[in-house]
């Protein structure tokens, strides 16, 4: 049999033929569509869709709703972050890629009444539409990170993206195809940012002895007010919670670790737990005087960020306090490193990180810039100086001679594996996450950087990262401080990491409480929830 030497040509003809039949569909059914919108009446939704529609205009409402999620800590402020990844995202597949490759006509602006129609009317391409794709992307990534948030936006969305409608400015298929795109763009964000459940408590198998404690008797507690929100001083809602506690406060100017020690040598027949409220620096200093006198740590998450806090679960004070008073303890992992210098060795613990390399530095520059500014941009603009000038290290890596920018080291593994650790699913795994970028391999920071926005770094030659149970880094030239913890430590020119298996017993509750407002001791039917109980929540 033969075949017709023209047969690829009426391949491609069947196919245009079968496309035009089906975008004529479509657009009998836009028509339709808009001729219905077209024919509602008048009512006062008109004015409210078309101011709407222009508060939509550059993406500046997405904006403001995330400063206003931003200004609340955990998934909200996550969502806030998210959304606008996906926001930028969305705006440049829609905008920069879709309407240049995918031209088509807008409505004609007899096709709605006069009263609805915009005063300007947008001449870049109907298909598809950038307002539907952003509104559908932000609500999308604030969902991720909290599906109640995303269903309060998501008639906020759908309202952005009808007004489009509404107004005359876009056909019904161009505010489905943009929806598609923005939700697409904002699930794709995951493969970068893989979503954090709010409520994920790392494991850790071992329990601990610890003492069950009522009204903060037998506890020494350290409030640092100067953590988290300076509008939101911890110190009272502690005294009311934990009326017998003993408190204090960090002295200005003074070691933190030098002034519990005293303290606690004053106190040594008396205290039977060590409390902390404060951030994730004061965390750790307390941490390490209750890891050296062998007493149970009460953490109350009241910082910044409350790294260490989440993942051992506690959200609220009220989740330390059920633990605290059932005498629930687990035993954790804690990371210490010996630090050689010139004027010989010290000892520090660490219950997060520690690094060596830019991010020293850019914590004492940020800490200058913040005298004058606030916290975050100072952060923002310390991070940028100190990434454009930043220095490589010469250093023995357990022996294998290496050029570094950075050096990461977890206590515990950390996930993910990419170049943002954010979470520990585990807390007693006895290793060391170690992470470094390499400073002797051709265009590293580029390599790095096209690695971290292709999702590729587990394959990549410039970035390494390795679990191990002990590091030895010894500098090659000359001495570098080192942090911990967020915290700017001392010089030193050799440091030798190690893990050390529940060295630490914390309180934590066997299920978190903080969802209910419901202590463990709840008082008697029909009497009155002491006032403690309330205000517990207010600075969380």
């Amino acid at each position: 049999m033969k075949i017709p030497e023209n047969r690829g040509g009426l391949i491609i003809d069947t196919v245009i033929t079968y496309l035009a039949r089906r975008l004529h569909h479509v657009t009998t059914i836009d028509r339709l569509a808009m001729r219905y919108s077209a024919a509602l009446p008048h009512t006062l939704w008109d004015p409210a869709l078309s101011r709407l529609s222009r508060s939509a205009d550059k993406s500046r409402l997405w904006w403001l709703v995330a400063a206003g999620l931003a200004t609340r800590r955990g998934p909200t402020r996550r969502a806030a972050f998210r959304g606008l990844a996906a926001l930028a995202g969305a705006s440049v597949a829609a905008n920069l890629v879709g309407k240049p490759l995918l031209p088509r006509r807008r409505p004609a602006a007899e096709a709605v009444p006069e009263a609805r129609r915009l005063h300007k009317r947008p001449t870049s391409s109907s298909f598809p539409s950038g307002h539907a794709a952003s509104a559908a992307a932000f609500v999308t990534a604030a969902a991720l990170e909290s599906p109640r948030l995303g269903i309060a936006l998501a008639p906020l969305g759908a309202a952005v993206a009808y007004s489009r409608v509404h107004t005359g400015v876009h056909w019904p298929s161009d505010i489905g195809a943009g929806a598609v795109l923005g939700a697409l763009v904002a699930l794709a964000t995951r493969h970068w940012w893989p979503p954090r459940p709010d409520d994920a408590r790392a494991h850790t198998a071992p329990p601990a002895d610890a003492p069950a404690l009522r009204e903060g008797a037998h506890i020494l507690a350290v409030v640092n007010p100067h953590s988290g929100n300076p509008d939101d001083d911890p110190t009272t809602e502690l005294r009311e919670l934990w009326p017998r506690a003993v408190v204090l406060t960090p002295e200005s100017g003074a070691d933190l670790h030098d002034q519990l020690t005293d303290e606690l040598r004053r106190r040594a027949d008396e205290v039977r737990a060590l409390g902390v409220a404060g951030g994730d620096g004061t965390a750790a200093a307390v941490a390490s005087v209750a890891a050296d006198a062998g007493l149970p740590l009460a953490l109350i998450p009241a910082g910044t960020l409350n790294h260490f806090a989440r993942d051992l679960g506690l959200r609220h004070f009220t989740d330390t306090d059920a633990a605290v008073r059932s005498g629930n303890a687990v035993g954790i992992d804690l990371g210490e490193v010996e630090i050689d210098s010139d004027h010989g060795t010290t000892r520090r613990w660490f219950v997060n990180t520690a690094s060596l390399g830019g991010y020293p530095e850019m914590v004492r520059l940020r800490e200058t810039i913040q005298r004058h500014h606030p916290k975050w941009p100072s952060a923002v603009i310390a991070m940028v100086r100190t990434l454009r000038h930043a220095r490589p290290l010469r250093v023995r890596l357990n022996g294998e001679h290496l050029a570094v920018w950075l050096l990461f080291v977890g206590n515990g593994t950390y996930a993910p594996k990419g170049v943002i650790p954010s979470r520990r699913p585990a807390l007693d795994t006895g290793l060391l996450d170690v992470r470094y970028l390499r400073a002797d391999r051709p265009y590293s920071r580029t390599r790095f950087l096209l690695a971290v926005l292709t999702n590729t770094l587990s394959t990549s030659h410039v970035y390494s990262q390795r679990d191990l149970s002990e590091l030895d880094v010894t500098l090659l030239d000359g001495n570098r401080r080192i942090a911990t913890d967020g915290e700017v430590g001392p010089l030193g020119h050799r440091f030798r990491f190690r893990s050390r298996p529940s060295a630490l017993a914390v309180y934590r509750p066997r299920k978190a409480v903080s969802d209910t407002l419901t202590p463990p001791e709840q008082p008697p039917t029909g009497s009155p929830a002491p006032r403690r109980r309330r205000r517990a929540f207010r600075f969380w």
